[in-house]
């Protein structure tokens, strides 16, 4: 019997992994926070299996699930949002499973800030513009940030951005931002990315609260800041350019002539 930990994706069905997807298919419980992953994918789960959302469950009550799939010799399929690595909530539930020595594995899933660029068609990388992509979050109900990692101080490395949980604190990040990016600082706010009622609402650190206010956006929304948006000035990379050289590409070295005998 193995616990599979399954990232889904940022909901689109068809964004789930090849491997998520059969383990979904084989495993006779299905364990799914359903408040962020679509039914549609769960529906996936073979004839009879037990379907379980465990969104208004709380943490013991899901281990007495997969306690009970144990007792019965039963594969868990733990399916949990976007990429269960970031804000997935495993860690704890992997230390009690280790505590009580049944067997898992963790399958990852397409995160929610790359199915953001794809929609968006942009790149978070730019050449001398954004080389850094940190994914964060602010101090809220649920936790408090640890000492260093305040938004003001990862504000002054100007990388590109990726701020989760976080929407009904925008004028917090508004604030802590401003002064290393600047008010005109394009911010795109993705809402429920890939899901039929996906929005993208863009401003600047200056007006984008003001917007988000207007579209009653209050959860599952993710902030991206940073000036890879709509920059179209920047150099290209170096990867493809003709007069680089890499071990994969070596340009043709001219043959010397031979001299005449």
């Amino acid at each position: 019997m193995t616990v599979h930990f399954i990232g889904a994706g940022p909901g689109a069905p068809d964004l789930i992994t090849l491997r998520g997807l059969k383990l979904i298919q084989k495993c006779p419980v299905c364990l799914y926070a359903g408040s962020l992953v679509p039914e549609e994918i769960v529906k996936a789960a073979p004839a009879g299996a037990r379907v379980v959302d465990t969104a208004p469950l709380h943490l013991d009550q899901i281990i007495d699930e997969i306690k009970a799939a144990h007792a019965r010799g039963e594969d868990v399929a733990r399916v949990h949002s976007g990429d269960p690595s970031i804000y997935g909530a495993i860690a704890e539930q992997m230390r009690r499973l280790d505590a009580l020595g049944i067997p898992y594995d963790v399958t990852p899933g397409v995160p929610a800030f790359a199915a953001a660029a794809a929609a968006l068609k942009a790149e978070f990388t730019l050449p001398e513009v954004a080389q850094t992509i940190i994914i964060t979050r602010t101090t809220m109900k649920a936790s408090a940030m640890p000492e260093g990692e305040e938004l003001e101080k990862l504000g002054a490395s100007k990388a590109t951005l990726a701020i989760h949980l976080s929407i009904r604190n925008l004028g917090h990040v508004q604030r802590a931002l401003t002064p290393h990016y600047g008010p005109d600082c394009p911010v795109v706010v993705a809402y429920r990315v890939s899901w039929p009622d996906q929005q993208f609402i863009h401003g600047t650190l200056s007006t984008i609260a003001a917007k988000v206010k207007e579209a009653k956006l209050t959860r599952t929304a993710l902030i991206l800041v940073g000036h890879v948006f709509g920059h179209d000035t920047f150099r290209e990379s170096a990867l493809y350019d003709a007069a680089h050289e890499h071990v994969l590409r070596v340009k043709p070295r001219a043959k010397k002539a031979k001299k005449p005998a």
